[in-house]
């Protein structure tokens, strides 16, 4: 078992820096080297290490030489999402296990190599889901491990986040959500939703995805905010942009299930991931935080008054014990509240006992893959296209996930007595 991970970090942009200063709060972690291929970005890079560390990382513009070095044991990839594949595919050949940022696949091809370079090298590749880790979606696992919901049918999520501005300065701040904007239409950003989806259905291990149909509308959101903030003559106010504002995707898994899952990031509104697990037994929504689970909740079907503090009393009574544990410990707010640090630390103790992580490579290739499947079902008027099955038929009887404190396939309350 390791007791120091040596890491090199890819990728120094604004959510890049943030993350870096979350890694160094990890428990055992070094940041011996850093790159970004802007000067700027990998100098900040070094600048935050030393900060914290006193000690100064190496300095790479080309990620290659970074991985050509032997002295690092993992990699992590905070760069745009048309490169992390193909980094994190080009680290486990290195010889470095690695972990990426979230985003969509921009073909099947490049998800398919991860798979086959985790494989063919026995490297780890972990997405960096961090609402996997929420405090609500952990509850709300455990509710559906414990049976409150009673089978599951239906579920919902998405990325709904008015990310206008950020999007339309994507040239002053060199971010790279524009040009995806400007290019492709589809569900660019699933994974948000999608991964704690996809660990309640139990996909690649007994359940899968077997098809998707996506929809488009009309995109009309960011040509509005340009000339209303950028003004009529802005060079790109009256672009025709790709991307629809809100795009719409239902997804079949081969045990019966539906999802649902919804982009809308070009229009004004509030934030909302819009969370909804049904069963046979009950609902939960996450706008307005209602919950009714029939026979226990106090309300019945016809009386939503007060869901959401029907919510906080369950919450607090099927709290997972991750969150328990480091709300005990004083867990730091950090990133999204906390999760950003929980699954940082979920990959960290993965490099340090050198075991596979609670997300796999097989996690990432599914939730990425309907980024490209979405773009090719809207470009055939919403056709279903078929999902392909990154386990190989393994889906059906897989090798046993790796129990602990930070598995999301189970509630192992065991390792927290």
């Amino acid at each position: 078992m390791l007791e120091t991970v040596r890491l090199g970090v890819i990728g120094l942009g604004g959510r890049g820096q943030g993350n870096l200063r979350e890694f160094l709060e990890c428990d055992g972690v070094k940041v011996i080297a850093v790159c970004d291929k802007y000067q700027d970005r990998a100098e900040r890079g070094v600048e935050i290490v030393k900060e914290k560390t006193g000690e100064e990382p190496a300095l790479y513009l080309n990620y290659k030489e970074l991985l050509a070095r032997d002295d690092i044991d993992a990699v992590v990839c905070f760069t745009t999402w048309i490169t992390h594949a193909r980094i994190a595919t080009d680290a486990m050949r290195a010889g470095k296990h690695v972990a990426m940022e979230v985003g969509g696949a921009a073909s099947i091809e490049e998800c398919w190599q991860m798979v086959r370079a985790s494989e063919e090298t026995g490297k780890f590749c972990m997405l960096l889901e961090n609402c996997c880790y929420d405090r609500n979606e952990m509850a709300l696992f455990n509710m559906v491990k414990k049976g409150l919901f009673g089978e599951i049918i239906h579920m919902q999520g998405g990325y709904q986040h008015d990310l206008r501005d950020e999007i339309c300065l994507g040239r002053e701040n060199r971010h790279g959500r524009l040009f995806n904007f400007q290019h492709r239409n589809g569900e660019l950003y699933p994974t948000h939703q999608l991964g704690p989806i996809s660990k309640v259905l139990g996909i690649n291990r007994g359940n899968r995805y077997i098809a998707l149909s996506s929809f488009a509308t009309k995109s009309r959101g960011l040509n509005i905010w340009m000339k209303e903030n950028k003004g009529e003559d802005y060079d790109i106010a009256d672009y025709p942009f790709n991307q629809g504002d809100i795009v719409t995707t239902v997804i079949k898994c081969a045990d019966g299930q539906t999802v649902v899952l919804t982009h809308d990031c070009s229009l004004p509104r509030n934030y909302s991931r819009g969370y909804r697990i049904q069963g046979t037994k009950g609902l939960y929504m996450e706008d307005g935080d209602s919950l009714f689970i029939e026979g226990l909740t106090s309300h019945d079907h016809s009386d939503w008054t007060h869901p959401a503090e029907e919510f906080e009393k369950y919450r607090e009574k099927f709290e997972h014990p991750l969150w328990k544990k480091y709300s005990e410990d004083g867990i730091r707010e950090g990133g999204h509240g906390g999760m950003d640090y929980l699954v940082f630390s979920a990959f960290v103790e993965s490099v340090k006992v050198g075991e596979k992580p609670p997300i796999d490579v097989y996690d990432a290739a599914t939730w990425m893959a309907v980024t490209c499947l979405s773009e090719q079902s809207i470009a055939i008027g919403g056709a279903p296209v078929p999902f392909p099955d990154f386990t190989n038929g393994m889906w059906i009887d897989r090798e046993p996930y790796r129990r602990g404190i930070f598995c999301l396939d189970e509630v192992c309350e065991d390792f927290f007595e």
